[in-house]
C-alpha cells in the first residue's frame, strides 16, 4: 500500500474516532446537527475524504471507497438513532415540566372564551407580527373604487362576475356603496396612506351571496401585503411556509398551483400536507384521500394595483396573499360544517360532535 493510501486510512481511523467522541458528548439536537455538518456535510471530513479517493490508484480505490461510504453510513444511521434519542428525551423534559396535576380541585368554567374563528385570527396574526408584519384595519361597508377599481377589476372585468356582492342602495363617493368581498381595499389603503415599503395584515369580515356547508354570506379573512423593492416569490414561500408551520403546530408540505387572480401575477394556489393524515389515509375525511387542502391564494402584485396605491412599480414591486379565516378555523379544530360557527349551537363544541 503506497503512503497515500496509507494516509487516507489513518485519517479514517480519526475521522471515525472523533464522529465517535462527537456523537457521544452531543446532549442536545442542535450540537447533534453540528456533529452532521463537521463529519457528513457538504463541506465535512468525511466528504474531504471521499474527494481524495483521487489521488489513489485504480487497484487501491474500490476497497478505500468502500471502506469510506460504510463509514458514512454507519454514520448516517448513529446520528439518527441518537436524534431519535435526544427528541424523546427533550419531549419527556417538556411533558414533566409541563405536566398538569389533576388532583387538583376544579377552577369552575371561565366567565367567557374566544369564538374558535377569533381564536384563529389572534394566533395568525401574532404569528406574523413576529415575522415583522403590522395589523391594518378598514372599514366594512366600502366602496367599488377600492374594492374593485383599485384592485384591477374596472366596471367591465369579468372577474366581476365570481364576487357576489352585497350592494348598498344610492351612490358613494367611489361609486356604488356595498359590503367589501375581501379585505383587499384595506392593502389599497394602506399604500394610499403609508407609502414603501409595507408588511401588513388585513383580518376582518367580509361577505358575499352565498350559504352551505363550506361558504357564509358573512366570514373572515386575512390578507397579508409586502411592498418593498426587489422582493421575490421565494420569499412569499417562505413566509407562508413558516405560517401554515406555526399555526398547525408542526412543519406541513407545501404544494402552489398557478391560478388566476386580477390583482396578482402571477399568481397561485396553497394546498398544504393534510393536518389529518399527511396524505397516509385514502379514506381520510378531511382531505378525501387526496393527502392535500386547498388554504388560499397568492402571487406577486399587479403593477395596476401598486399604481393604484400611489406607488411606483417600476420600483417597487411585493406579494399579497389571503386566507379564509374560517377555513384555517375548521382545518385546525376538526369541524365538518361552516355554519356551526355561526349557529349558536355550543354544544357541538363542548361534545366534539354534532347535538
Amino acid at each position: 500500500m503506497n503512503p497515500v493510501a496509507e494516509s487516507i486510512k489513518e485519517q479514517i481511523k480519526g475521522v471515525r474516532t472523533a464522529f465517535e467522541e462527537a456523537l457521544a458528548s452531543a446532549s442536545q439536537t442542535e450540537a447533534l446537527e453540528e456533529a452532521r455538518v463537521r463529519f457528513t456535510g457538504k463541506k465535512g471530513e468525511l466528504t474531504s475524504l471521499l474527494r481524495s479517493l483521487g489521488k489513489l490508484s485504480s487497484e487501491e480505490r474500490p476497497a478505500v471507497g468502500q471502506e469510506l461510504n460504510a463509514l458514512r453510513d454507519e454514520m448516517e444511521q448513529k446520528l439518527e438513532a441518537r436524534k431519535v434519542q435526544l427528541r424523546d428525551a427533550e419531549n419527556e423534559r417538556l411533558e414533566a415540566e409541563e405536566r398538569i396535576d389533576v388532583t387538583l380541585p376544579p377552577r369552575g368554567r371561565p366567565a367567557g372564551a374566544f369564538h374558535p374563528v377569533f381564536q384563529t385570527l389572534h394566533e395568525l396574526v401574532n404569528i406574523m407580527q413576529g415575522l415583522g408584519y403590522s395589523v391594518a384595519l378598514g372599514p366594512e361597508k366600502e366602496e367599488e373604487h377600492y374594492n374593485f377599481d383599485c384592485l384591477n377589476m374596472p366596471s367591465w372585468h369579468p372577474a366581476r362576475d365570481m364576487q357576489d356582492t352585497f350592494y348598498f342602495p344610492g351612490e358613494g363617493q367611489g361609486g356604488r356603496s356595498l359590503l367589501r368581498t375581501h379585505t383587499s381595499p384595506v392593502q389599497v389603503r394602506s399604500m394610499l396612506k403609508y407609502g414603501a415599503p409595507l408588511r401588513i395584515v388585513c383580518p376582518g369580515k367580509t361577505y358575499r351571496r352565498d350559504n352551505d356547508p363550506t361558504h357564509s354570506p358573512m366570514f373572515h379573512q386575512m390578507e397579508g401585503l409586502m411592498i418593498d423593492k426587489d422582493v421575490s416569490f421565494s420569499v412569499l414561500k417562505g413566509t407562508i411556509s413558516e405560517m401554515t408551520s406555526a399555526f398547525f403546530g408542526r412543519p406541513l408540505k407545501n404544494r402552489f398551483r398557478a391560478s388566476y387572480f386580477p390583482f396578482t401575477e402571477p399568481s397561485m394556489e396553497l394546498d398544504i400536507e393534510c393536518v389529518e393524515c399527511s396524505g397516509r389515509n385514502p379514506h381520510c375525511r378531511v382531505c378525501k384521500g387526496t393527502g392535500w387542502l386547498e388554504v388560499g391564494g397568492m402571487g406577486m402584485v399587479h403593477p395596476a394595483v401598486i399604481r393604484a396605491g400611489g406607488i411606483d412599480p417600476d420600483v417597487y414591486n411585493g406579494f399579497a396573499f389571503g386566507f379564509g379565516l374560517d377555513r384555517m378555523a375548521m382545518l385546525k379544530y376538526g369541524i365538518s360544517d361552516l355554519r356551526l360557527f355561526f349557529d349558536g349551537n355550543v354544544s357541538y363544541f363542548l361534545s366534539g360532535r354534532d347535538a
